[in-house]
């Protein structure tokens, strides 16, 4: 261990903080993903750039934090290794961020509940008492407000709009409603770091979160899903079905060709 890992992590075990901030690049990492699929692909021009734009912010701050998380675990992994090399069950994003696209307004439910998400979280996360975490957040808690502020726009555009964009914005609300339950979800890896200052406990985070998604669903004129079943696992590295597709697109040309350089 060197001592800027020392310094880091204070008393906090080193894998711990690993751990911690591999769930935040893997969030990251397969939401930029999924945004990506959406290149030349989206409803307007001007969405593939922005869209892609969304998604090179989230890939910026995926390897910031897989870099850490490497480090950390002594093991002598890239950001490469952990982004291409792990299994399914390695990886430790969220469910939300991994459900498909979906149409348009499915994407944009999924980008409004998790930017909203990650503006609190990292709002937060600027006070943790680990000094890579608090500077990763200090900069992308900048990046997620455009995120979430993209979100809102066509919320109300959708909502408000036609019928038939009303009647999707809302099935895309309703869909992906039960996976925002785990992002709240405090895990034993977050636990001992919540003690130390180190991370944020998520359960903080809901209030603000909820009252921030329903004054957007609302003022587009749209219903603020019911509570129901609540699926999680993706932190445990159990994910769904599709999963698989999208980790076998998104490493098949490092796993192709290991070792290739540019």
């Amino acid at each position: 261990m060197t001592a800027t890992t020392e310094a880091s992590t204070g008393s906090a075990s080193p894998a711990s903080v690993a751990q911690y901030a591999l769930q935040l690049g893997d969030d990251a990492l397969i939401l930029s993903h999924r945004l990506s699929e959406w290149c030349a692909h989206s409803p307007e021009l001007e969405e593939d750039v922005a869209l892609a734009n969304l998604a090179l912010d989230l890939l910026g701050q995926a390897r910031t934090l897989l870099t850490y998380a490497g480090s950390l675990e002594g093991a002598g992994r890239s950001e490469d290794d952990l982004a291409f090399l792990r299994t399914e069950r390695e990886f430790r994003n969220a469910l939300l961020v991994e459900q498909p696209n979906g149409d348009f307004a499915v994407t944009i439910a999924r980008q409004l509940y998790f930017a909203t998400y990650q503006s609190e979280l990292y709002a937060a996360l600027c006070d943790s008492t680990d000094p890579e975490l608090a500077a990763l957040a200090a900069k992308a808690v900048k990046e997620v407000a455009y995120h979430r502020d993209h979100a809102v726009q066509w919320t109300l555009r959708l909502g408000d709009g036609t019928a038939e964009s009303h009647r999707r914005m809302q099935a895309g609300l309703e869909q992906l409603w039960p996976y925002t339950a785990e992002l709240f979800f405090l895990d034993p890896v977050a636990t001992e770091l919540v003690q130390q200052g180190i991370a944020v406990d998520p359960r903080t985070l809901r209030p603000a979160w909820e009252a921030s998604v329903a004054g957007v669903i609302e003022a587009a004129t749209l219903t603020v899903p019911a509570d129901g079943w609540q699926p999680r696992g993706g932190r445990a590295g159990k994910h769904g079905e599709g999963f698989g597709l999208l980790l076998g697109e998104m490493q098949a040309l490092h796993r192709q060709y290991p070792g290739a350089s540019w």
